[in-house]
């Protein structure tokens, strides 16, 4: 007896009018809806976290053009798959669309065997990551590309989809579906609907023999916890993993963090994935309270490029148990935050003139760089000098944290500056 589909793909949509989501790529008149409605689409990388309707909008998008579509995992296809996809694709009237889901684990060779199929339109490139293109997708592919950023769904999207999926179910199972509260299955999905619609159906058939049920956030957590192998049937468990790992790093807890990079590593993850992470954590939340974080975080990323397990695994158990017994600080990361909503808020305030540049005579003469004064020409190379714009003269957008080196920080531009930026 064959098994049922999850409900995830049985509920998945075939038209735009039901896609559920990315209003700014495929509402009315957005600019991928309006490639798709011209019948005319580039190739493309659809970026995005994970149960956003990445392979969804692929399906519809093949639909909707009416094209041959070909479907390659970057987990489990080589080359050879490649090739084969491209000769097949070759000999179709159509121009075939190559859906290749998680393209960022191509290696450099899986990618350069798209290059010619993409550069000729034998193929329309259709790339799934949830990675940065950027990092992963190799330069000479990523030209021949579009890049549309899917961004998570938000609350509204995800209990649409859950009444979808209640009625759905209502009617397959012929029984009466209540939610009475929504709070867990949200929690749980973390914004992917994929994860969503597991967990519910989960829930639901797991109460098979009431003709009647009630779902309330005590019933969801109990259920899931219970029974989480069978709910992580689709790989979910691998962000789940990744954040523990994470969070274990940013609560300074050296243990934790090692057994998680144990399990990620027993479980095949890409040990890239995991560098890039320490990465981004090494700035995020360590920062100026120790600025050699980064410079590690920086050198293991590049370490494991060039060496391959087993032996990175040490590299990248040092890195992570520096990063955890490192002092903590996110005020590079809040400050950033805070001055890029504060220009969203204030536009483009003009650069005082004394620091603005002087490239030609005219500009001199009507006072572009007047009054500038160098700051290595004076003593402690430091003068006393306006560099806000006039009407934000005073705000402080870095507000050093309390550990031993943004102590240090904070003495020094607290001496430096007075109580102008009140450090």
């Amino acid at each position: 007896m064959s098994q049922s589909p999850p409900l995830a793909e049985l509920l998945r949509p075939s038209v735009l009018e039901d896609y559920i989501g990315q209003q700014h790529l495929v509402g009315k008149k957005a600019i991928l809806r309006n490639a798709i409605e011209s019948g005319n689409i580039p190739s493309m990388i659809l970026w995005g976290p994970p149960g956003v309707g990445k392979t969804t909008l692929a399906h519809i998008i093949s639909k909707y053009l009416n094209k041959d579509f070909f479907t390659l995992s970057a987990i489990s296809s080589g080359v050879k798959d490649v090739r084969e996809v491209i000769d097949k694709a070759s000999k179709s009237e159509k121009n075939a669309i190559l859906f290749i889901d998680e393209i960022h684990r191509f290696n450099k060779s899986q990618q350069d065997s798209l290059l010619g199929a993409v550069e000729k339109g034998i193929i329309t490139l259709i790339g799934a990551t949830t990675e940065n293109p950027s990092f992963e997708v190799i330069s000479p592919l990523l030209s021949r590309c579009q890049v549309y950023i899917l961004k998570n769904l938000e609350k509204e999207d995800l209990l649409s989809l859950l009444e979808k999926a209640c009625k759905y179910l209502e009617a397959k199972l012929k029984k009466e579906i209540e939610i009475k509260e929504t709070e867990a299955l949200l929690r749980i999905s973390g914004g992917d609907a994929r994860r969503l619609l597991n967990a519910f159906e989960l829930v639901v058939t797991m109460q098979s023999t009431n003709a009647k049920v009630q779902i309330n956030n005590q019933l969801v957590l109990d259920t899931v916890q219970q029974n989480l192998a069978l709910y992580d049937k689709g790989g979910e468990m691998h962000y789940d993993v990744i954040s523990a790992f994470i969070k274990s790093i940013r609560g300074s807890d050296p243990n934790a963090a090692v057994y998680w990079l144990a399990r990620m590593i027993a479980g095949g993850e890409d040990l890239k994935f995991i560098a890039r992470r320490m990465l981004i954590l090494a700035s995020e939340d360590i920062g100026n309270a120790n600025p050699n974080a980064l410079l590690l975080a920086n050198t293991c990323f590049e370490a494991v490029n060039k060496i391959g397990y087993p032996e990175s695994r040490i590299i990248l158990s040092q890195t992570a148990i520096y990063l955890a017994t490192s002092a903590k600080s996110n005020a590079s990361y809040s400050a950033i935050d805070e001055a890029l909503a504060f220009v969203g808020k204030t536009g483009d305030l003009p650069v005082p003139l004394h620091i603005r540049n002087a490239p030609t005579k005219l500009m001199k003469d009507i006072g572009y760089g007047k009054d500038y004064k160098y700051a290595h020409s004076f003593e402690n190379n430091f003068v006393d000098l306006e560099f806000l714009p006039d009407n934000i003269k005073g705000k402080k957008f870095y507000e050093p944290q309390n550990n031993a080196k943004e102590n240090e920080i904070r003495n020094r531009l607290k001496l430096l500056w007075k109580n102008k930026y009140n450090y």
